[in-house]
C-alpha cells in the first residue's frame, strides 16, 4: 500500500514542477512532455525494479548511465538540466521505496521547493549572461570591460574571451553582468535626450 501512495505522491510532484513551476515561466510545451515521459518512466521501472531480485544497484547503475546520454535533438540549458534531474530523482524516490515512506515523500516535497525557489524570477533578478560579438579585436581587458559596460549599460562582472580574430577584426567574448536597478536604469535612459540640443526657433 505504501508504494501506490508514493506513486500517487511522485505523480502529484512532477505534475506541480512541470504545470506550475516550469511552464509558466519558460514556456517550452516540448520538454513538459519530455519531464513527464522521464518521470513515469522512471518511476514505472524502479518499481518494478524494486519489486524484483534484481536490485535497486542495478537500476541506479542503468539510470546512471542514462544521465550521461547526450540529448542531441536540442540543446538544453542549465536550467532545464535541472528539472530533468528534477524528474528523474522523484522517479527514483517513487519507485525504489526503500526507506520510510515519510522520508520518500518529505524528500520530494524538498527536490520540489529547492527547485521552485532556485529558478524564481525574483533570486538574483539582476544577473546576466550573455554572448556578445563585438566589431572590434579588442586585445586590452580593461578597454574590453569598458566597451561592454557601455554596450550593456551594466555593469561587468566576469568576462571570458572565446575568439579573439585579428583578421576579420572581431571578438567573441561571453560576458556575466548586473542590470542597474530600474529607477536608476530609466533615469539614465531620460537623462542623454534632456541633455540634446533644442532646433533654433523652438523655445524651451
Amino acid at each position: 500500500m505504501s508504494a501506490y501512495l508514493l506513486y500517487a505522491v511522485d505523480l502529484i510532484a512532477i505534475c506541480v514542477l512541470t504545470f506550475a513551476v516550469y511552464l509558466p515561466r519558460h514556456h517550452r510545451r516540448d520538454l513538459v512532455v519530455a519531464f513527464l515521459g522521464v518521470n513515469v518512466g522512471v518511476l514505472a521501472v524502479a518499481g518494478a525494479l524494486a519489486q524484483s531480485t534484481v536490485g535497486a544497484g542495478l537500476g541506479l547503475g542503468l539510470f546512471g548511465v542514462l544521465s550521461i546520454i547526450r540529448l542531441r535533438s536540442t540543446e538544453l540549458t542549465q536550467h532545464e538540466v535541472a528539472y530533468y534531474f528534477a524528474a528523474l530523482a522523484l522517479g527514483l524516490l517513487g519507485g525504489l521505496s526503500a526507506g520510510p515512506v515519510g522520508l520518500s515523500i518529505g524528500l520530494m516535497v524538498l527536490l520540489v521547493l529547492v527547485i521552485a525557489l532556485a529558478d524564481s524570477p525574483r533570486l538574483l533578478s539582476r544577473h546576466r549572461q550573455q554572448l556578445v560579438v563585438l566589431d572590434q579585436a579588442v586585445l586590452d581587458e580593461t578597454a574590453l570591460v569598458a566597451r561592454l559596460e557601455q554596450l550593456l549599460g551594466a555593469r561587468v562582472l566576469r568576462t571570458d574571451v572565446q575568439r579573439l580574430d585579428l583578421v576579420n577584426d572581431t571578438t567573441v567574448v561571453e560576458v556575466r553582468y548586473q542590470t542597474a536597478p530600474r529607477g536608476r536604469a530609466a533615469a539614465a535612459t531620460v537623462a542623454p535626450s534632456a541633455q540634446q540640443p533644442v532646433p533654433a526657433g523652438v523655445a524651451r
